[in-house]
């Protein structure tokens, strides 16, 4: 570790001078990690995938399982048909690990299996915490773990893409077809793929990959944490995805759930030895009040060699690039964060942050950027704690710029003409100087269950009936608007990378809803309107269009490579304007003033149209010229130009 002398901080922190008082916690942090990173088990800690569950090798099949509160476990499945035998019992060997060798003729691909376990005051059926793969039975409904070991395996064909600046495009497999159904990953390679290449976004986000007993959970209550989720497809359908994504230049993470798990019993690791401590703690800290799922003890050995050998399983049996990890607040803090109101300083170096958790998360940084130097890893994190996303802090690549969303969303809670304009332009900009991160208006997450996209709360129910070209609407006129300006200022300001949830970009209406008891299990609102998009008489194919230009300009532009230049904060005008790599973007937020002539301060020279928000081919009004150039002119107080603002849009100028 490098620190400064002025304050005894990391170099990457150190000019933060507000956390000098604290260095000492910081420099025990990492010292901590790295104490775990030096124990002689670090390389083969994160391989256990390989050492546990059932493998085959040159003497057969080998069999093991962590459960040192196990009395008796017995394999029993398709090859016993379903009875307990002695041939399949296990033996307790040293460290709680249960084993057993088998011929290579006892077990075969395609084949059901479980654990059986006796244990202190109980019994039962068990699924084994390594397994690969997980089926759901459709008429008992029941889940077992499935040996896949095809006699041909899928190999990978293609390379993976540069590494770039994240243009995320977030995505749920079951959820991305337009039928009422789930959709499968084959599917998702064939009508999905190749509408984010085309698109020019150049990651693809994917949620519930995870094998999860409950669809209805979004895939974030995780049972097997090595099998890919079988209600899309097998193993080797997800690689041919990958590969697929890698072939249209698309680079490929999932979301990593290692923030808690599913209380299932039977399908999960809740009890698998018949105690919850096996991977959890215990009492009321082992549950997540709010989640109703149960939380790791990340200071016990078994779990980091578990979640460590997580992140190397998806990275080199999946080929994948990366990881967004889910509700890192709720790791680090032992209350999860709830009901806390992030203030100062202090409340990140409390008594209240598990130090436990924050030694996994930077060893599993570690990890994954030595495995590959160019994986991407994000931090899902509310609570903004310094360090998380800088290379001498816990080691996130990026973390997502959540205070972003929660802005926008707090602004369509007031009238338009109340918007303030320092607070949005702040937000849009904010960060810190020494992390990374990745800014978006929306993700699933507000469009849940009781929630609404953005363009749904600004459009409500006039978008069922006019949303036709020819509708003269003044509620589908704003929001239409206002979805453009939301879009390109997020994209624009962001610091280092942006992301949006599949459909979001052209408008799609209404909630996301996967099926379930409440809706009487109904697909209505789990699948993606496509066919809205390319309805020419619709405008959703405008709002579609605008999307792919400035994501294209935004790559073109190598916006992110380039710092956000402040301009001009006109709060009464609402009015922002701000420069980026030679691009000058003029938002004119107000709902109805327009200025004609509005003068503002450049550099001299010339500066050419390239994105104009009010473009007919946008779903504008066309009030400006089309690819309108404009010239410098002096004035006693330095260079400016002369443009017309219309109100409610936003207008891109590229310096010549």
């Amino acid at each position: 570790m490098k620190f400064v002398r002025k304050n005894n901080l990391p170099a990457s922190l150190a000019d933060d001078e507000y956390l000098a008082p604290y260095a000492c916690c910081i420099r025990q942090r990492r010292a901590n990690a790295e104490k775990l990173k030096d124990s002689p088990d670090w390389e083969s800690a994160s391989c256990e995938h390989e050492f546990f569950g059932l493998h085959r090798d040159h003497n057969g099949w080998v069999f093991r399982e962590y459960a040192p509160h196990a009395l008796e476990i017995t394999l029993t499945g398709d090859f016993s048909n379903w009875e307990l035998c002695e041939n399949f019992s296990l033996r307790k060997g040293p460290d709680g690990i249960w084993e057993r060798r088998f011929p290579d003729s006892e077990f075969s691909h395609g084949m059901h299996y479980k654990m059986f376990v006796r244990y202190p005051g109980g019994e039962g059926m068990r699924i084994p915490a390594y397994a690969r793969y997980v089926v759901q039975d459709e008429k008992s409904k029941l889940f077992s773990a499935v040996i896949w070991n095809p006699e041909h395996p899928y190999r990978f064909k293609y390379a993976v893409p540069d590494k770039k600046s994240p243009l995320i495009y977030e995505a749920h497999v079951g959820m991305a077809q337009e039928e009422p159904k789930v959709g499968t990953y084959l599917e998702f390679a064939s009508v999905i793929l190749p509408e984010i290449a085309r698109k020019g976004y150049n990651t693809v986000q994917l949620m519930g990959i995870m094998e999860h007993p409950y669809y209805g959970s979004f895939g974030y209550h995780v049972a097997n944490f090595f099998a890919v989720s079988s209600r899309f497809g097998t193993p080797d359908e997800f690689k041919f995805l990958v590969d697929e994504a890698h072939r249209l230049g698309l680079r490929v993470i999932i979301d990593l759930v290692h923030s808690h798990a599913v209380k299932n019993v039977e399908e999960g690791l809740a009890e698998i030895d018949g105690c919850r401590e096996t991977y959890f703690h215990a009492g009321a800290r082992g549950e997540h009040q709010a989640w109703d799922s149960l939380c790791f003890d990340y200071g016990k050995k078994a779990v980091l060699h578990f979640l460590l050998s997580n992140c190397r399983f998806f990275l080199e049996e999946y080929n994948i690039d990366g990881f967004r990890f889910d509700g890192v607040t709720s790791m680090i803090y032992l209350d999860h964060g709830l009901h806390r109101c992030f203030t100062g300083y202090a409340d990140y170096f409390s008594g209240n942050v598990d130090t436990d958790a924050l030694n996994y998360l930077t060893l599993a940084n570690e990890l994954i950027h030595k495995i590959n130097k160019n994986a991407v890893t994000i931090a899902e994190d509310v609570s903004g704690m310094p360090g998380l996303a800088c290379a001498e802090g816990v080691g996130f690549d990026y973390r997502l710029a959540m205070g972003v969303t929660d802005m926008w969303f707090k602004m369509l809670d007031v009238p338009d003409e109340s918007w303030d304009m320092f607070q949005l332009y702040g937000e849009l900009t904010n960060g810190r100087n020494d992390e990374r991160s990745i800014s978006y208006v929306e993700c699933h997450d507000q469009a849940i269950v009781g929630g609404q996209s953005a363009f749904f709360r600004m459009a409500d129910a006039e978008v069922y009936y006019n949303m036709h070209k020819n509708a003269d609407n003044a509620v589908i006129d704003r929001a239409v608007a206002l979805h453009k300006m939301m879009r390109l200022s997020t994209l624009a300001a962001a610091k280092h990378g942006y992301l949006n949830f599949m459909g979001n970009e052209f408008g799609h209406p209404e909630w996301i809803d996967l099926p379930r008891e409440g809706n009487d299990w109904s697909f209505d609102h789990a699948r993606r309107q496509w066919s809205l998009e390319k309805d020419a008489a619709l405008r959703f194919g405008e709002l579609s269009l605008f999307d792919r230009e400035i994501i294209r300009l935004a790559e073109q532009g190598k916006w992110f490579d380039f710092p956000v230049q402040t301009v001009r904060i006109d709060n009464q005008g609402k009015v922002v304007v701000f420069e980026r790599n030679g691009y000058w973007f003029f938002f004119n937020f107000h709902p109805e003033n327009s200025y004609p002539g509005y003068e503002v301060e450049v550099l001299r020279g010339s500066y050419k149209t390239v994105l104009d928000s009010d473009d007919a081919a946008f779903g504008g009004f066309c009030r400006r010229q089309k690819e309108q150039c404009y010239f410098s002119m002096e004035r006693r107080f330095g260079e400016v130009i002369s443009l017309y603002l219309p109100s409610r849009t936003a207008l891109i100028l590229k310096r010549q």
